[in-house]
């Protein structure tokens, strides 16, 4: 019976043996044994192309995948002539990997490998962060290291990692990738031609030839495009900097900033932060694209120039505003001045300079109340209704009201004319005055180089195109933006100016100013849209402020 026992116990003990080495094979040594495993045949291996590139159009990489490395140590590797070689190398190779790492020193490095060895691991992390391709060379190049990975034990895992080196700039414009990238693109650029950035993936197997193990390419993987985008690291960096330095000085909420080529309609810059936690602005999302936002007084500018196209009104129409006070239907329509006595009789070119509430409602109320819908086709007739059709997902659809849907009331009208209960983008509002700039020729919004899309080849005729021009010019000039005028170069535009809502006593105030420069040659047009909480706001003139800036930097950096 001990005979009996001790055999029993024998096979017991090595059946548990047996376990315990199959499960550290299963799970301790798992990655060892599969690479030992790549070294013989493997059918239909996937291999992963390199994603495209998105340039600047001036060639500046702004999105690139770059590999980055996780280095790691098989201390059973190589067997007594490996370990004897890492031993006698020790002090070196720790000396070496402090040049490379120098938040560690070497004794860290020494002591950290030492415990390695010491446990035998077989997948021992050298570095506890990833490191760059450069960093990885230079650690390949140590004693021992340098050598194969079953001679040696030194090996690596990859990852391929989506890079932008100029940090933030443009960074919701040119989207994100998933953590794990081989799903995808999120959002931006990188999800709009994911497609043709992403590329084709290859199939490899591994066959022996003449006692060697060798990778034959069945089918050869196929490296993503490049996109050349048509926005301009320089002007991106001047509209970012003047624009998050106003946002931080007066507290602001929300801001976007955006810069587009007039006769192409590339854009060259597009900015949009709003303000994290923390205190700090981000770009979390493409609000010049995406906000549903009552455009205030620029939107004056249109229901002008429907009046105009209808010959309802001339430059010269005059309109006795008196003390800044209209009744309209019950309410009250205020210009800004009004506690301070209004405009009294003005004209039209003047209603837009001093951007009268009073004029502008007063005269579309009067030609439009018996038939709105007339009015509101003189808006769709300039394609202000229309979304762009960007090459980026996440657009909004401008909303304006006609008079057959809900809550179209008498009031409706005239507080449409001037910029309320309509809901429109601000990259919309931009393209609107770009085509005036562009003499009546709306063209679609790029974000990459390809061919430019006409959304409306001529918005009004070119005469009540120069007039609301001249309109715009006195606005800066001689009106309420004297201070968006620099010095060096005339500005044509239009500041808008609305609240947009109302809490616990506390008001969300919309600053924009919107328009076009060179006067004399328009080459740009620029939006620069605010949201702001509470008291003061200044009316439109903080975000003039942003556009001067912006205006002043770009062309003195563009001509110098």
């Amino acid at each position: 019976m001990t005979r009996y026992f001790f055999v029993v116990l024998v096979m017991g003990l090595l059946g548990i043996a047996i376990v315990v080495k199959a499960a550290i094979i299963m799970f301790a040594e798992r990655q060892y044994w599969q690479d030992v495993a790549d070294r013989f045949i493997k059918e239909n291996v996937t291999v992963k192309p390199n994603r495209g590139n998105i340039l600047s159009s001036d060639g500046k990489l702004m999105a690139s995948s770059l590999p980055e490395y996780r280095i790691y140590m098989d201390f059973k590797a190589g067997g007594v002539t490996k370990d004897t070689m890492l031993v006698n190398h020790m002090n070196e190779i720790c000396e070496g990997l402090h040049k490379i790492f120098p938040d560690k020193s070497a004794a860290e490095f020494k002591s950290h490998l030492q415990k390695g060895r010491k446990k035998g691991s077989r997948n021992y992390l050298i570095y506890p962060r990833r490191i760059s391709y450069i960093q990885y060379k230079e650690a390949k190049r140590l004693p021992v290291f340098n050598l194969n990975k079953y001679k040696g034990g030194f090996h690596e895992q990859v990852y391929n990692q989506r890079k932008k080196p100029f940090g933030s700039l443009a960074a919701r414009t040119l989207g994100d990738l998933y953590a794990d990238t081989a799903q995808g693109a999120k959002n931006g650029i990188e999800l709009s031609f994911d497609t043709l950035l992403k590329g084709r993936d290859g199939i490899t197997h591994r066959q022996k030839v003449m006692n060697k193990y060798l990778n034959i390419v069945d089918i050869a993987p196929v490296d993503g495009c490049d996109i050349i985008s048509t926005l301009d690291v320089g002007m991106q960096d001047i509209c970012e900097k003047a624009l998050v330095d106003k946002l931080k000085e007066i507290n602001a909420t929300v801001g976007v900033a955006v810069l587009m080529e007039v006769q192409t309609g590339e854009v060259k810059a597009i900015v949009n932060m709003m303000k994290a936690n923390d205190g700090n602005y981000y770009e979390m999302r493409n609000n010049a694209i995406s906000d549903m936002m009552e455009p205030g007084s620029t939107f004056k500018t249109a229901s002008i120039m429907v009046a105009l196209e209808d010959g309802k009104i001339t430059p010269e129409t005059e309109v006795d505003t008196g003390n800044g006070i209209m009744m309209m239907y019950g309410s009250k329509m205020r210009d800004h001045n009004w506690h301070r006595g209004g405009y009294g009789k003005i004209n039209v070119t003047r209603i837009l300079e001093v951007s009268s509430n009073v004029g502008v409602s007063y005269l579309i109320d009067k030609h439009y109340k018996d038939n709105p819908q007339k009015y509101v086709d003189g808006l769709k007739r300039m394609s202000i209704d229309q979304p762009l059709h960007l090459q980026i997902s996440g657009e909004g659809k401008p909303n304006i009201k006609g008079p057959k849907e809900r809550y179209f009331a008498k009031t409706t009208l005239p507080w449409m004319s001037i910029g309320y209960e309509t809901q429109v983008p601000p990259l919309n509002i931009l393209t609107f005055y770009n085509a005036i700039a562009n003499d009546g020729k709306m063209v679609q919004p790029q974000l990459y180089k390809g061919t430019m899309e006409v959304i409306n080849p001529q918005i009004a005729s070119k005469a009540n195109i120069g007039n609301i021009k001249e309109a715009l010019i006195e606005h800066t000039v001689e009106g309420l933006d004297k201070t968006s005028y620099p010095e060096s170069v005339p500005i044509a535009g239009k500041q808008g100016f609305i609240e947009l809502s109302i809490g616990d006593n506390e008001t969300e105030f919309a600053l924009e100013f919107c328009g076009y420069f060179p006067v004399d040659n328009p080459q740009y047009s620029i939006i620069v849209s605010i949201n702001k909480m509470g008291l003061p706001v200044d009316g439109g003139l903080i975000a003039s402020d942003v556009c001067k800036q912006i205006v002043d930097n770009v062309l003195s950096n563009r001509y110098k």
